[in-house]
């Protein structure tokens, strides 16, 4: 893997040395990880004229959580620990005879940016944009496996806890109990916090779990996805409990599956962000469900969890090939509750068999 991370390093050195800058400074901690192999909690990269730099507050301990750096990069951690890696790059940078650093204004607070300035008062700051977060819109086959283990096992997790007894049992139980399975089947932790929700919670994008009780007759909603190797994935799924779903669950839950399928159909490269999520959004608007829908279809999952591209009705931009996103529609009535199915997939061409499905858990409405 070395040489991936050269690469990614002198892909970003090309495009800021294009813009005018002698070095860039990396501190948002995913970018960290894409660019260097690992990111240490308060890590930060800095590409100079010379070499690369990793300045941890701490050394690396090898936690898998927090990847291993590039065996190639220098890393120098710091004297003192309360010291702030971005300000000791700022004084790196000048030494290297740098006059201008490039810097995630995205990702720094105020104070840092001035401390920086302060620290190398010489030192022209330029805005680096999302630079590293375009690089890694589109992923190599190596981190699509890593996405693909995270959902195997996400699959497992959510596989297992659908065998158990479920009424009676609390959201916030159901919920550790998905989280603590996720690392038994080796996720390095949840890839998000997991969401249960019951009854008139059901159907609720993001629901914080609470001690409601699962009952006879209920709709239930969850959403959970592993961590593997810093690669996140995501899935939803809408059950019901006990009984033979009613009409209205039954008629709700077709359509939602409707949409979500159109979603996934439209999965092509060169397809617009936006009509991904048009092709969604309109059976449930059609079916009088406009209000209370989420602003967004889906997103791209990667080293984190809500990234670049964004399917919602403004966004910009069109889908290439190889990049992992998930589809996610869903309804919530209020006091009844809703339905919600998520999967990720991977946007692949028609020659290849189109959008590829990582999340494989049935998304027939079974009554548990």
């Amino acid at each position: 893997m070395s040489e991936v991370y050269a690469v990614r390093r002198g892909l970003l050195r090309d495009r800021y040395a294009a813009a005018g800058s002698a070095a860039a400074l990396v501190s948002r901690p995913a970018n960290v990880r894409y660019l260097a192999g690992g990111a240490p909690p308060g890590a930060v990269l800095l590409l100079g004229p010379g070499e690369d730099v990793l300045l941890c507050p701490r050394a690396p301990t090898g936690d898998p959580a927090h990847g291993r750096p590039d065996e190639r990069l220098r890393v120098d951690v710091l004297p003192a620990p309360d010291a702030d890696p971005v300000v000791t790059a700022a004084g790196l940078a000048l030494g290297l005879d740098a006059d201008c650093l490039a810097v995630e204004e995205h990702d720094l607070t105020v104070s840092r940016h001035r401390a920086m300035s302060s620290v190398a008062p010489r030192l022209r700051l330029a805005d680096l944009g999302s630079a590293v977060e375009q690089l890694r819109l589109v992923k190599d086959e190596e981190e699509i496996a890593c996405l693909r283990i995270a959902a195997e096992i996400t699959d497992q997790a959510l596989g297992e806890l659908l065998e158990s007894i479920l009424v009676g049992r609390t959201e916030r139980h159901l919920a550790l109990e998905l989280e603590r399975r996720l690392v038994d089947h080796g996720a390095d932790g949840p890839a998000f916090a997991t969401s249960v929700g019951t009854g008139p919670h059901s159907g609720l994008g993001r629901h914080r779990p609470t001690d409601r009780r699962v009952e006879e007759g209920d709709f239930l909603s969850v959403c959970l996805g592993a961590n593997y190797r810093g690669y996140r994935c995501e899935i939803g799924r809408t059950f019901v409990i006990g009984t033979a779903p009613a009409d209205w669950q039954i008629e709700l839950y077709d359509l939602v599956f409707a949409a979500q399928r159109a979603g996934r159909e439209a999965l092509v490269p060169g397809a617009a962000y936006r009509d991904v999520d048009h092709a969604a959004r309109h059976l449930l608007d059609s079916a009088g469900h406009t209000d209370g829908l989420p602003a967004a279809t889906g997103h791209g999952v990667g080293l984190e969890i809500d990234e670049d591209p964004q399917l919602a009705p403004a966004a910009m931009g069109k889908l290439d090939a190889c990049v992992p996103v998930t589809v996610e529609p869903g309804v919530h009535l209020p006091g009844r509750g809703g339905v919600r199915i998520d999967d990720t997939l991977v946007v692949r061409p028609e020659a290849d068999g189109g959008p590829e499905l990582l999340t494989i858990t049935t998304k027939e409405l079974l009554a548990l």
